[in-house]
């Protein structure tokens, strides 16, 4: 029995093996959650934000998606980390993200319905993961490049964070999403973009503690197994 987050050796259905930051609850699972990382990797930020959500009764489960082009990534917040990248995004095919991401949710699968929420870039794929996957829920943390995705629906609910001031994803963006997929839960914040993480200097505490506390009632609502 695990008793404390630690790195794991998952394969993808294709032989791709991979690691993941699987963090486990104290006690009994209320189900799983699917942490989707940002372009600077599994890092320090992303490990204790799973370790967050285990903590509040998930088996949370962060996959290393750049394991595709090397192990190990684990970028800073600055402009270097933040070109290096975006430069391995550029080298992954989406069907390698999902056949990832599809790994992940089977190992965590037993816990109960599982849930999915991304950051950044990890957020356009947890749409994407929503649209082709089977999610009980995704959590989209301003994600950038979703327009270039509406042509297919996601298949569960989606719960939206966006920052007014994010120059990343204009609020034209936004209305395209919300025309594409009314029945989403869209929230703005008073926040620049990537609000939520505390290691970047946009960090905004009041907005990053609004979404995670709307977050957790959507989890609740969609992914926590009933109370016995």
């Amino acid at each position: 029995m695990r008793t404390g987050s630690e790195f794991t050796t998952i394969m993808a259905r294709d032989g791709h093996e991979f690691q993941a930051w699987l963090a486990p609850p104290p006690g009994r699972p209320r189900g799983a959650i699917v942490v989707v990382q940002e372009i600077f990797g599994v890092n320090s930020h992303i490990r204790a934000v799973t370790d967050g959500y285990a903590k509040e009764g998930y088996t949370a489960i962060a996959p290393c998606l750049f394991d595709r082009v090397r192990r190990g990534i684990e970028l800073g917040y600055t402009p270097a980390g933040m070109q290096e990248g975006r430069g391995y995004v550029t080298q992954l095919k989406q069907e390698q993200v999902l056949a990832d991401l599809a790994a992940a949710i089977a190992v965590v699968r037993n816990s109960g319905r599982v849930g999915a929420v991304g950051y950044c870039w990890g957020g356009k794929i947890a749409y994407v993961a929503a649209c082709n996957l089977t999610l009980a829920c995704a959590v989209v943390y301003y994600g950038g490049s979703i327009t270039q995705e509406l042509q297919k629906q996601p298949k569960c609910p989606v719960l939206y964070h966006f920052g007014e001031r994010d120059a990343h994803i204009p609020p034209s963006d936004i209305d395209k999403i919300k025309a594409a997929h009314p029945q989403g839960e869209f929230y703005l914040y008073p926040a620049d973009h990537g609000f939520n993480c505390d290691q970047r200097g946009s960090y905004d505490a009041p907005s990053a503690a609004l979404a995670r506390e709307r977050s957790l009632a959507f989890f609740a609502k969609h992914v926590a197994r009933p109370e016995a």
